[in-house]
């Protein structure tokens, strides 16, 4: 393996197509603002690096980054790469990752609107996040740990599961297809509306009008806070752990609650039932 060491970058392409090397304590910045440092590469490992120009890593096959840094100037630091291990880095910059696949992340830093779209197999842990429209159109996602903050997360997002999270987030899990969620709090408006087959498990639930329009949602052992207008037009088998504030037309299915602050069923689709008592049983 080929290494290079404290050097500084910043021509365009400046390793294009390079295999089997190890870049450590080097800067990609510079006068001359150079794209695609390491496009087309194989086998590439990076460490202690500073990314301050745009699109680095695209077509490459074989990353491994460590303690590295991706300031807001690297934009679109990732797409069309696969086999990819990134561990304590920043990623700061829009739009990395997409179009990627097999990729793992540990004790990230992610600051990326429009992070992770049309990514095929990603295990994220221990993360942070702050972020616009994160995951979208990705599937087999497997995240523990991570904290995220945005809007309009995991969209379309197909067979994803997601443990110990916390999520406060607007509008997420739209779309989304055979996914688990357990052991996590997810706050924001409008929940996973036209989701299906999604399961909530020991999951803490916070905001307005969630899980509407939704098809084989399942709820177990889950609390509910401040969800009003909750389960509109959704096919629901729910286990609930604490009051509600409002339940409106579910479809199908049945819904225990110790207790409703209001149920609406004003129109004649609704047909799902739903079980005030002081201790919930499981359907």
């Amino acid at each position: 393996m080929t290494i290079i060491t404290d050097k500084t970058f910043d021509e365009e392409r400046a390793l294009y197509g390079q295999s089997n090397i190890s870049v450590r304590n080097c800067s990609f910045d510079g006068p001359a603002d150079g794209e695609s440092a390491f496009k087309e590469g194989k086998e590439v490992e990076v460490e202690n690096c500073f990314f301050n120009l745009r699109y680095p890593f695209w077509h490459d096959d074989g990353l491994k980054i460590n303690a590295s840094e991706m300031t807001e100037l690297c934009r679109a630091a990732l797409w069309y790469s696969h086999n990819i291990e990134i561990t304590g880095t920043k990623l700061h910059g829009i739009k990395a990752l997409r179009e990627c696949g097999n990729v793992t992340m540990r004790g990230c830093s992610i600051i990326s609107p429009e992070f992770g779209w049309s990514v095929q197999g990603i295990a994220m842990e221990d993360c942070t996040v702050e972020s616009e429209y994160f995951m979208m159109r990705s599937a087999n996602l497997t995240f523990r740990e991570v904290q995220m903050k945005g809007k309009y997360s995991f969209q379309y997002i197909t067979d994803s599961v997601f443990e110990d999270c916390v999520f406060d987030t607007k509008d997420a899990f739209w779309h989304a297809k055979n996914v688990t969620i357990r052991n996590s709090t997810i706050k924001g408006e409008y929940l996973a509306w036209y989701s299906e087959n999604i399961t909530f498990e020991n999951c803490k639930i916070i905001g307005t009008q969630p899980l509407c329009y939704c098809n084989g949602l399942k709820l177990i052992n889950c609390e509910m806070t401040d969800t009003d207008l909750s389960f509109e037009r959704s096919h629901v088998e729910a286990t609930l752990t604490a009051p509600i504030v409002s339940i409106k037309n579910p479809l199908s299915g049945h819904i225990y609650v110790p207790k409703a602050g209001e149920i609406i069923m004003d129109i004649p689709e609704a047909k799902g039932e739903v079980i005030t008592t002081k201790k919930c049983c499981c359907a």
